[in-house]
């Protein structure tokens, strides 16, 4: 359909519309080809360049031909001439005008009105891809979903300036998180964020949390509302079965470092429905920090695991707890 179509263009319009349009997709397509590195799209590119050069030899061969008309085209115009001039003389006919440069000025005007027609377009279609969204399928980083109509449990309003588990998450998923655990070239594959309260509390601790997951380690950030001081959870951690425990100062604030293992947990969703028994997981690194820098109680925790059992240097959490705990206010003097 579109061959007849462009075939009841005349000369003068179809040839100039197949040069403007296939010089505009070689060219694109040779520049995608060499950002991507793909040989089929060169190849495809060149067969454009190539078919638009062959129809830019066309239209040279026209204009020359007009401009230096053949012995026999000259011959036939002059017989054609006198036979007009004859039937005007006779009064049949129509009377000679001078049509012939009329016709070639509205050819050339065509011409110039199809160029700049399909110029324009040809324009818009290069500039539009930096406009308009890419169908680049590169995966996107998650998001943090927002809970902004979710009602907070009772405990967050008895909480002076609590954090929320979406302002966490927001905190948490940063652009260069990635880059503060030492691998750069990741995605955060999944997002979450709750409002939750701390167990054994009845409901009466906010404990909001976040956490973000890339292809090698995953991070939790949780903030713990109740009156447990860092000094105090040293000494609990000391008859738990925590490692490597390391107390420090982090921006001012009382801070301890710890390793512990986490727990697996496998549900069979099947037609029994049960779950098997919990299992250790992964060794994690935590880092605690106080959440004011009086310890008046309550603390920032920061994990990082990995499924292999591996995570990064104590310098990457205390990176990441430099760029979260600015966003979690202090604890109000009560």
């Amino acid at each position: 359909m579109l061959g007849f179509l462009l075939r009841l263009l005349p000369f003068w319009v179809r040839e100039p519309l197949l040069i403007a349009v296939g010089s505009v997709l070689g060219v694109r397509i040779m520049y995608l080809a060499v950002r991507d590195h793909d040989r089929v799209a060169a190849g495809l590119g060149v067969v454009f360049l190539v078919f638009t050069a062959i129809r830019v030899y066309a239209v040279i061969r026209a204009l020359r031909a007009r401009r230096n008309p053949s012995p026999t085209a000259s011959a036939d115009g002059a017989a054609v001439d006198v036979a007009a001039q004859a039937q005007a003389q006779a009064g049949i006919g129509p009377r000679p005008s001078p049509g012939t440069p009329e016709k070639e000025h509205n050819a050339w005007g065509q011409a110039v009105a199809a160029v700049a027609v399909f110029g324009t377009l040809a324009a818009a279609l290069w500039v539009a891809p930096r406009f308009m969204p890419s169908d680049d399928n590169t995966p996107q980083p998650a998001s943090c979903s927002g809970g902004a109509h979710e009602e907070l449990p009772n405990a967050y309003k008895d909480t002076p300036q609590p954090v929320t588990g979406e302002e966490l998450c927001k905190a948490l998923n940063r652009p260069d998180l990635a880059k503060l655990l030492g691998t750069p070239g990741e995605t955060a594959t999944t997002v979450s964020s709750t409002n939750n309260t701390a167990p054994l509390t009845d409901g009466k601790v906010a404990q909001p949390e976040a956490e973000v997951t890339f292809d090698t380690y995953t991070v939790n950030v949780s903030a713990t509302y109740n009156e447990l001081t860092t000094d105090q959870y040293v000494k609990l951690m000391k008859f738990g079965d925590e490692k490597d425990i390391k107390t420090l100062t982090v921006l001012g604030r009382p801070a301890v470092l710890s390793s512990d293992h986490t727990m697996k947990l496998e549900i069979n969703l099947g037609s029994g429905g049960s779950g098997g028994p919990v299992e250790q997981g992964p060794l994690a690194r935590t880092l605690v920090v106080a959440l004011d820098r009086h310890d008046r109680g309550g603390y920032c925790e920061i994990t990082v695991w990995s499924t292999s059992g591996a995570f990064p240097n104590d310098s990457a959490l205390l990176n990441i707890a430099e760029k979260v705990l600015p966003r979690i206010p202090e604890r109000p003097v009560r």
